[in-house]
């Protein structure tokens, strides 16, 4: 393992970047990829001591946090009725609550019941949402009004996971993904975005926790689907499949999200460890490119790639840099971002991809910056914004916005040039 001590630098001033920041607006950001490329960043992160802009109180939930427009959304348990879940929406200057929509919710014996797990996914006006027991929402963004709403578990047979729903919506043209394994082939729903009727309904497995994402391969567009028993490849124009590679999983946790890149895809469990697999020139061709059973085991946390090398959270180990090609492991971090847990988590986001800057919000709520490559990890600042939590944050400029099981903060990172001596 290699691991270089933290950096300090001596020139505080901002650098542009190479790429624009947008919105927040969807679980891992404006792609679903996990960047955040804002316009500006400090060369020494050292030197910029976050400030928090304001806090609101919450309920549970593992759900992420998501902005568009000025707007912060997210979905809890209220603390006052527990019977129920909702949708929150504030406002990103000043942290005033804007609206809420709830809806009943039993969660019965759902183990980590303290509230939804997906995020709220935001376009056009229109705000989409999955709770832990299958209700999907179609509210206006603005002011919280539904739009349309449908119990998939009562409308179409959903099945309910051990640990509830968790996987965020998918916008794709007119119509909205959901992955809820609803029988008798119905891994994901696709219901229209406008009224919430039933287009298409396909794949075979069960639900995961696994939030789906396109791809384009070969000048196709594919489906990617993980399940408890199979990885899934979906028309995403109709549901039909193209391929399934079969991956029976204990207790069914496919959670992280798989990885896309020069033809291969990555896909990593806690108890079985990692599969990458080749896609064909047809998209109906797919084959076994390498897997590790034992050294690499992720869990929740989505990984990064950047030139050849995957960056993913192991169970065991930490924080691991990975050749794509052959699943040779260059170092791990030997659990120094995050804590070593039986559960470890972090959400990993490129801070500026094309210089290997990065940052995580670790199981502690402590944001890290770091620097990553082949050769090992910098760290370049460490700061606490909140407490524990799992749930993924939204980065909006220097901002970031976090939540935990009781509240939501915003935090200011450092100053703009304009402002900076």
């Amino acid at each position: 393992m290699h691991c270089f001590s933290a950096a300090v630098f001596l020139v505080t001033f901002l650098i542009p970047s190479l790429a624009t920041s947008a919105d927040w607006p969807r679980w891992r950001g404006p792609a679903g990829d996990g960047c955040w490329n804002p316009q500006e960043v400090p060369k020494d992160f050292a030197q910029q001591e976050p400030k928090q802009l304001w806090k609101a109180e919450i309920g549970g939930g593992y759900g992420g946090v998501t902005v568009a427009e000025g707007r912060v959304y997210l979905m809890d348990r209220p603390k006052a009725a527990p019977g129920s879940e909702r949708v929150l929406c504030f406002d990103l200057e000043t942290g005033r609550l804007l609206w809420s929509q709830n809806w009943p919710a039993d969660y019965g014996d759902m183990d980590y019941a303290n509230g939804p797990r997906a995020s709220v996914t935001v376009l056009e006006g229109r705000a989409y949402t999955l709770g832990a027991k299958g209700m999907a929402m179609c509210l206006e963004a603005e002011t919280g009004r539904p739009i349309w709403q449908v119990d998939t578990v009562t409308a179409h047979r959903a099945r309910v996971p051990t640990w509830g729903f968790a996987a965020s919506p998918v916008l794709n043209g007119p119509r909205v993904l959901l992955h809820v394994g609803a029988e008798s082939a119905g891994s994901v729903l696709a219901l229209d975005r406008d009224s919430g009727k039933l287009i298409w309904q396909g794949g075979t497995d069960p639900a995961g926790y696994c939030t789906p994402e396109i791809i384009q391969h070969e000048g196709r567009r594919q489906l990617i689907v993980w399940g408890p028993e199979h990885i899934q490849s979906l028309d995403p124009e109709t549901g039909s499949g193209f391929w399934r590679w079969p991956y029976k999983i204990t207790y069914g946790v496919s959670i992280a999200q798989p990885l896309y890149r020069d033809g291969l895809l990555l896909v990593s469990g806690y108890w079985h460890g990692t599969r990458t697999l080749r896609l064909g020139r047809e998209p109906n061709q797919v084959e076994l490119a390498w897997s590790e059973e034992k050294a690499m085991c992720g869990l929740m946390s989505a990984p990064l790639f950047k030139d050849g090398i995957v960056y993913l959270l192991d169970k065991n180990r930490g924080l691991q840099a990975i050749e794509l090609k052959d699943g040779k492991i260059l170092w791990s971090d030997d659990n120094t971002l995050t804590p070593k847990d039986r559960n470890p988590q972090m959400s990993l986001v490129w801070l500026r991809r094309e210089d290997g800057l990065a940052s995580l919000l670790n199981a502690n709520g402590e944001l890290v910056y770091v620097k990553l490559s082949r050769k090992g990890f910098e760290e370049l600042a460490r700061h606490q914004l909140i407490g524990k939590t799992w749930a993924h944050p939204a980065f909006v400029e220097a901002r970031i916005v976090a939540r935990s099981d009781t509240e939501l903060v915003a935090w200011k990172l450092w100053n703009s040039a304009r402002q900076s001596p």
